[in-house]
């Protein structure tokens, strides 16, 4: 999957497929699913987040070592993560013979991270 790239601040999301069940151990078929606002998926690869200016940009002094005009403030949402997303805003594409969504990062309520460095890392929080 090399040759996909992610833009902005999108997040490319591999659906939880197939059948589900429930608490009481009914099994509902994928098409009652379907019609749930709420899904879940992996996240396979995220965009370089939200595009912002880039204070330290400047035109007026040529002598300065060239720099971006703007930058990107990164998302929240990380490779391997599991993302609880609303449905309707999800864009379905067809890659390599795969479904995936392709979601905004504002459609994303909700993020399952299972390595506890990682979620500390994202609170600014020193795990020792």
């Amino acid at each position: 999957m090399a040759e996909l790239i992610i833009v902005g601040d999108r997040v490319l999301i591999e659906p939880d497929e197939g059948e589900k069940q429930t608490a009481a151990g009914l099994v509902l078929p994928a098409s009652v699913t379907d019609r749930e606002k709420v899904a879940s998926g992996r996240v396979v690869r995220t965009g370089p987040g939200y595009l912002m200016a880039n204070p330290e940009f400047g035109e007026d002094e040529p002598w300065k070592p060239s720099r971006e005009a703007v930058r990107y403030l990164p998302l929240q949402a990380r490779a391997g993560d599991v993302a609880l997303y609303l449905r309707k805003d999800a864009v379905e594409i067809s890659y390599e013979g795969k479904a995936f969504f392709i979601v905004h990062h504002a459609a994303i309520l909700a993020l399952v991270r299972t390595d506890p460095d990682d979620i500390l890392d994202n609170l600014g929080v020193d795990g020792d």
